[in-house]
């Protein structure tokens, strides 16, 4: 099993689950959540799966602003626990919180440290370095 997230996502098998970074009133209207409404991101869901879909916040439900990475560190710590408890599902985690959210890699990749042990969780190449 692959666990390098591809760069550009444009179709995913049955048993694969899109990871992006979503805000917390579940508007999915740009960037990657607005991309994860083609495999069942639905509105008003802000965090947890949807569809072929996980939902990430970075951002509140205000998307001028952006979450602390304490407040993204949590949502992450509950995408490794659905992760671990489904493996047979292959979850496919993006550059979550460094598009609109604005934070870096050297940021954000520390948050996902309790999901290099899980063979199920792809990870960004970008946050690969980071981690090793």
């Amino acid at each position: 099993m692959n666990r390098i997230t591809p760069n550009n996502i444009q179709a995913l098998e049955a048993n694969q689950v899109f990871v992006f970074g979503s805000n917390e009133a579940g508007n999915h209207g740009r960037g990657a959540a607005f991309t994860a409404k083609r495999w069942g991101a639905r509105k008003s869901v802000a965090s947890g799966l949807s569809g072929q879909t996980y939902a990430i916040p970075t951002k509140p439900a205000d998307v001028r602003y952006r979450l602390s990475l304490r407040d993204i560190s949590r949502y992450v710590d509950d995408f490794a626990r659905c992760a671990s408890a489904h493996p047979h599902l292959h979850f496919l985690v993006t550059e979550i919180g460094c598009g609109l959210a604005g934070y870096q890699p050297t940021e954000i990749a520390p948050l996902f440290i309790n999901c290099v042990q899980l063979l199920n969780v792809a990870l960004p190449t970008s946050f690969w370095r980071v981690l090793s």
